[in-house]
Formats: structure tokens, sequence, C-alpha cells
């Protein structure tokens, strides 16, 4: 099998995913559990919502320790991505571990984007767009997310040039 690629992400992304991952979190365990409190708060005989209150309250913290301080690690480590003369080779996936390999002949567009978590940081994401779909690097430093962009879209034009 073919080595991993060689660059791996700006380490401040795994703060960046921490954020994204408490945020998304909050918000779901809030979305899902704010009847409970209430029909225990308005029924006082309602003993079975305390109960079930509890239940989602240690799952959300649960769900806090797994996807803030476990998965970020991971997540870093197994992220790698490497641009060549000839094509974009990306790998990442914690269990289902995924490879792409991205010839500059079939890239149709190069992009940046920067989210507010991600502008705070000095972080920023360069995506490559086939026919095939996108493909992201997240957590790129900002300067070198716009040098990956840029030298993706020469090599695509280079590419499409030799045809």
């Amino acid at each position: 099998m073919k080595e991993l690629p060689a660059n791996q992400l700006d380490p401040r992304v795994k703060t960046v995913w921490r954020i994204n991952d408490a945020i998304w979190i909050c918000l779901l365990f809030i979305c899902a559990g704010i009847a409970f409190p209430i029909i225990a708060l308005t029924d006082p005989s309602a003993g079975w919502a305390w109960t079930v209150t509890a239940c989602i309250g240690v799952a959300w913290a649960l769900c806090l320790v797994v996807w803030l301080a476990v998965l970020p690690p991971i997540r870093y480590a197994r992220w790698r991505y490497q641009l060549s003369d000839d094509y974009l080779d990306i790998a990442r996936g914690i269990v289902w571990r995924k490879r792409f390999i991205i010839p500059f002949i079939r890239v149709q567009n190069t992009d940046t984007r920067q989210g507010p978590i991600q502008r705070a940081f000095g972080l920023a994401s360069a995506t490559v767009a086939t026919a095939a779909g996108e493909h992201e690097i997240p957590g790129l430093a900002s300067e070198v997310a716009d040098q990956l962009r840029d030298k993706a879209a020469e090599l695509a034009r280079i590419a499409q040039e030799d045809v």
C-alpha cells in the first residue's frame, strides 16, 4: 500500500473541532431534553421526568468527554494530505479510513473557506472540486490554505493544457 501523505493539519484545528463539537452537542441536548425538566417542574407527580433529565445529563457529559477529549487528537493524527505535481492525496478517518487521490486533470475548481471560529484561530479550509464531488482539507493556517488553493489551481490549469 502507498505511504500516507506527509502533511498534517495545523494543531490549532483540534481546538476548533472541540468548540464546534461542544456547540453542536449542547444544542442537540438542549433541543432533545428541554421538555423533561419543564414537565418535572410543572407536574410534581411526574418523577419520571427527573429520571429522564438525569439520564440526558449523563449522556451529555459522556458525549462531551468523547467528542472533546478523546476524538480530536485521534482525528488530528489520522488527517493527512499531500500535494504532488499530478494529484492531491488526502487520507482521513478514525474507524473508516478514506483515501482520496484526486488527479489535477479532474479538478474543476479550488477554493478556501473560513468560518468565524476558524477565523478566530487564523485557520481556513482548502477545497478542491471535481465532477465527482468536493474534497475539503480543514484546519490549515490561512496562508497555507491560500498557497494550497493557488498551487492546486495552477497544477489543474497545467494539467488541462497538457490534454
